[in-house]
Order: structure tokens, then C-alpha cells, then sequence
């Protein structure tokens, strides 16, 4: 028996996104719903674990795929014009609208997953956002990187991905084990916005207009929560994304995971049902 509601979401540009829906299964509500954005190349079904324990715990929630990965792929990924600025102005966006319209709720909690919490500075109805915790959030800016990871990235973003633009049409990240395929827009963006400071603040004046840069507007709180053996979102790169948001208030929190009892965490296991001890953390963060 499923735990969600499988549909789709239309967008504004009417692409089409799957999602689930989870049930609050806990009597008590809590006030605002979750919206779990995922990472790149991850899907919804990484999620499932941790979504299913929100709604023990009060939560309804939503996740659902970005355009051009999983269930929001349609057709050859080659053909995928999918792009990072497109989830930021158009996925999440109506990923929010979605999630207030089957609770009824004014404002949602946003669970960002590394790039799905990078992006609300883009998002036009982020005053929809009462609260963004972003989990292993940060800008991956290349020179905050550590370990293989900053060997890795030089040559996954100026070797790999431009030769398989040129080959095969997309990015082929699943075979360095870093999630789905990516399409081909994605990775350079990816590749773009990782060279400098500040992640997608790269894209204001060229792929996004000014106008429709809302980092200096954004005032609900934010928090970062990212473990000390993570390669991408290193201190120097949690410490670049939350100086993006001046006017929000903005906390840090770093998980060793000698302390709760695990050899690593690094960018991908908090989700994990294999570290759910951690998810009490996650959750006593999300109130407003």
C-alpha cells in the first residue's frame, strides 16, 4: 500500500512535473507543510524514507522531480531543454502552489536538498516560503571544495561535460555515481554557476533578469545543516550561500558524524533511512 498520492504538477510554462503526496498519518497538524526539493539528479523516490517519517510526525508533504530527471523527463534526455534557472523560476514555483492548494496552508516549510535549496533567491512566490532549512546546502563554489570531490569537480565540469554535450547530448553523471543523467543545459549551468561565488547569483543579468532577482527580499528564516565530512558543502560554502540573503535571518549547523554514531555523512546520507537518527535533527528545525 502506498504511503502517497502520485500526480502531476502543471507549470506556469505548462511543463509537467511528477510529484507524491504524502498524508500527515500523526493526529496533530503541524502548521506548515513540507516541500522537499531535491537535489541534482536525485530523485523523489531518494526522499521516500524521510518523507514518510515526516508524516508520523505531523507534516504533510510534497516532493516531486525537476524538469529533465525521473518522473519530469519526457522523451530522449538528449532532447531535454531543461535548465537549473528553469527549477529555480518555474518548478519550485509551482511546486509551492500545488502544496497550498491540497492543505489549504498560507505559507509552506521548504527542505532543500543541496541545489533544491540554493535557488529561492530566483523563486517569484518565495514570500509563499515561511522557512527554508537546506540540507547540505550550499553554492559548491569549486575552490570551498575538499577532498576527491575537488579533484573530481575540474574534470567532470571542463572535461566530461563538455565532451558529452558534443557526444551523447547530455551530462552522464550516473556513471561517476553522482544520481541521474543530467541534461545537457543543466550540467553547463551546473559547470557555470560552480566556477564563482555565489551559485545562481551567477545567472542575474544574463539567464535571469535583474528583476527577477530576490535575494535582497527574502526575509523568512534559513538555516543550513551540513556534516563536517562533506566535500561540497564545506563551511566556506555554507558561509557563501546564506551571505546572499542580507535581510533573512540565517543559521548554521554542523553535524560531525562521530557524535551520532556514523562513520560518515557527507552530501548524500542525511535522507538515508540508514541515518534516520538524524532526521530528529532535521525536524526541530523546521518550526518557524
Amino acid at each position: 500500500m502506498n504511503t502517497f498520492e502520485s500526480f502531476t504538477i502543471r507549470c506556469k510554462d505548462g511543463y509537467s512535473l511528477g510529484a507524491r503526496f504524502y498524508t500527515r498519518s500523526a493526529t496533530q497538524k503541524k502548521n506548515y507543510p513540507i516541500l522537499i526539493c531535491p537535489a541534482t539528479g536525485i530523485t523523489q523516490k531518494f526522499y521516500q524514507a524521510f518523507a514518510e517519517w515526516l508524516i508520523t510526525q505531523g507534516y504533510d508533504v510534497l516532493s516531486f522531480d525537476f524538469r529533465g530527471i525521473g518522473c519530469s523527463l519526457h522523451g530522449p534526455l538528449s532532447q531535454s531543454k531543461a535548465s537549473i534557472v528553469n527549477w529555480g523560476q518555474l518548478d519550485i514555483p509551482a511546486a509551492i502552489e500545488t502544496l497550498l492548494y491540497k492543505t489549504q496552508a498560507d505559507q509552506v516549510i521548504l527542505v532543500g536538498h543541496s541545489a533544491g535549496g540554493q535557488l529561492l533567491g530566483i523563486v517569484p512566490n518565495h514570500d509563499k516560503v515561511a522557512k527554508v532549512v537546506a540540507v547540505s546546502g550550499s553554492t559548491g563554489h569549486v575552490k570551498g571544495l575538499k577532498g576527491r570531490t575537488k579533484l573530481l569537480a575540474p574534470v567532470m565540469f571542463n572535461v566530461i561535460f563538455p565532451l558529452a554535450r558534443i557526444s551523447k547530448g547530455y551530462a552522464p553523471t550516473q556513471a561517476i555515481g553522482m544520481g541521474e543523467n543530467l541534461p545537457k543545459d543543466v550540467a553547463r549551468e551546473w559547470a557555470q554557476f560552480c566556477k564563482k561565488p555565489g551559485y545562481i547569483i551567477n545567472a542575474i543579468g544574463k539567464k535571469v533578469a535583474p528583476a527577477h532577482d530576490y535575494h535582497a527580499q527574502i526575509t523568512c528564516p534559513i538555516t543550513a545543516i551540513w556534516a563536517s565530512d562533506d566535500e561540497i558543502a564545506t563551511q566556506a560554502n555554507v558561509k557563501d550561500l546564506l551571505r546572499l540573503y542580507p535581510k533573512a535571518h540565517t543559521k548554521m549547523i554542523e553535524l560531525q558524524p562521530q557524535k551520532y554514531g556514523y562513520k560518515g555523512i557527507g552530501h548524500m546520507l542525511m535522507f538515508k533511512q540508514s541515518h534516520q537518527d538524524l532526521w530528529p535533527v532535521i525536524e526541530q528545525h523546521l518550526s518557524v
